[in-house]
């Protein structure tokens, strides 16, 4: 059987209604634990920590991203998926494993709402906007398609941070899914 991956046409078409995500005060739609590679839990709830991450996940173990020094590199710590756009990729739900990012919200995560520096309150801990764009892996080319890859760096759309958001956590806390994604201006 072959992929229902999304077309370049219906990434096109969806665009205004992705771009339309709230800018603070964004439901979450699922909160993932990552402890290895291909492994994903939806929990409740997350403990997000500055020095760990969210303990237990492979993040501290084996980052895709490393300092100078070989140690984990926080700007990665948390990553938060559009929902708008999982909803558009992600057509198998059977088939195809969940994107994996840390949080899901209905967020706005392009540069204007989120640039570098941006504080984002998730539940009782904060996170840090980091500088390091998200260009989807070529897992999200085998699992979503080429034409879902190749959106995410079309002209003009890496601004649109349409992959998400990468942040480091800068005060520890718990989020959880009732929690709201709230932008701290």
């Amino acid at each position: 059987m072959l992929p229902n991956f999304v077309t370049t046409e219906e990434l096109s078409v969806a665009l205004p209604h992705v771009l339309a995500a709230p800018k603070t005060d964004a439901p979450i739609h699922s909160l993932c634990f990552r402890p290895g590679f291909n492994q994903r839990q939806f929990p409740e709830s997350l403990t997000l920590t500055v020095t760990g991450g969210v303990p237990g996940e492979r993040w501290l173990t084996q980052p895709w991203l490393k300092l100078p020094d070989g140690q984990p590199d926080p700007a990665i710590q948390v990553s938060i998926l559009p929902t708008r756009v999982m909803d558009l990729v992600w057509r198998d739900r059977e088939g195809t494993p969940q994107p994996g990012d840390t949080i899901t919200a209905d967020l706005d995560c392009g540069l204007d709402n989120l640039p570098e520096g941006t504080l984002i309150g998730a539940g009782t801990a904060v996170l840090r906007v980091s500088s390091v764009f998200n260009d989807a892996c070529v897992k999200w080319k085998v699992r979503y398609g080429q034409a879902a890859k190749d959106w995410i760096v079309a002209p003009g759309h890496p601004d649109l941070r349409l992959r998400g958001a990468l942040c480091s956590i800068v005060k520890d806390g718990e989020v959880r899914l009732t929690d709201r994604l709230q932008v701290l201006r």
